[in-house]
């Protein structure tokens, strides 16, 4: 099968084309015959040696965790699925999943099926920031309606599926992002808008009960000014909250990182979000496999609305 890999650590240009055998599913895993697999920040970062790298290992390895196919071959006590399902899913991260390549085997509960609403392309950018947003939202902060929801980088993989995700939890949703952006966000169904170039999102927005950071360092210190004394603070990259803890703990305010997990269980519910009309994915831009360079690049320039994918 052809396969995406890496020699070393460092810019786009380390990851090349290659060729590996075709695995073989264990029990209770299955194999995907890969259709499309999404790109995310946490890809670059373990390709140049962070994010992931230090769990993975050294070079050679294969980046990717989002996958969208079929499967193609089931391991021994496979209930879930069949031959021929149509699935999505995030296998194994933090781990090495592969994802970009022709073949991927993980554990069945690494998947879900995909819904009928949602194009392998577009399932292909759910999983990891999908997952990100619903852990984040339903599973750490347990989002009510009526409940401010503040959502920083609101147009971007996992900001606007937060967005969605909040909204069909019935919360009241404000977003950052750039005035180009906002059409979008509208379109999406947000409360609130606020252009972080031109005011100090602390300035305009009155106190929220979440807010969900993806940027960490001052921005995640500055939203402790929007929180209610009850709220929570999520940074979602994880290594960059330690500041944010710090002062909140130094206020008496909730602040904490996290690292999403495979759940299939939660993709279950993803989809039937789908299925409802409550979320949909924006796809930015599609690459082919052997232009997954090319892909991070366009991914590190920090501008992309909604998701990067790959198609095999």
């Amino acid at each position: 099968m052809r396969v995406i890999t890496q020699l070393s650590t460092g810019g786009p240009e380390v990851l090349e084309l290659g060729e590996a055998e075709v695995p073989t599913p264990l029990p209770t895993e299955i194999r995907v015959r890969v259709a499309a697999a999404g790109v995310n920040p946490v890809d670059w970062k373990t390709r140049a040696g962070a994010g992931m790298a230090p769990v993975i290992g050294p070079p050679p390895f294969t980046v990717g965790w989002d996958v969208a196919g079929t499967v193609d071959a089931v391991g021994p006590g496979v209930t879930r699925f069949s031959v021929g399902d149509s699935v999505f899913g995030m296998p194994w991260f933090p781990r090495q999943a592969g994802a970009y390549a022709e073949f991927v085997t993980a554990p069945s509960r690494h998947f879900a099926h995909r819904p009928a609403g949602l194009s392998e392309v577009e399932a292909a950018g759910l999983p990891l920031a999908g997952l990100t947003a619903w852990q984040a939202l339903v599973d750490i902060a347990g989002v009510q309606p009526g409940q401010r929801v503040l959502v920083h980088g609101a147009a971007g993989g996992v900001g606007h599926l937060a967005v969605q995700i909040a909204k069909a939890r019935g919360a009241y949703v404000i977003g950052t992002a750039s005035v180009g952006k906002h059409n979008l966000l509208n379109d999406l169904g947000i409360d609130e808008a606020v252009d972080y170039r031109t005011e100090a999102f602390e300035k305009v927005i009155e106190p929220v009960d979440l807010v969900l950071d993806m940027f960490g360092g001052e921005v995640a210190v500055r939203s402790l000014d929007v929180l209610h004394p009850d709220g929570r603070l999520i940074c979602l990259p994880s290594a960059a909250a330690a500041d944010a803890v710090a002062a909140a703990g130094d206020r008496g305010l909730r602040a904490t990182g996290m690292l999403v997990e495979p759940d299939g269980d939660g993709l279950d519910e993803l989809a039937e979000l789908v299925g409802d009309r409550r979320l949909r994915v924006l796809v930015a831009e599609t690459f082919p496999l052997e232009r997954a360079s090319h892909a991070h690049r366009a991914g590190e320039l920090g501008h992309t609305t909604g998701k990067l994918v790959l198609t095999t």
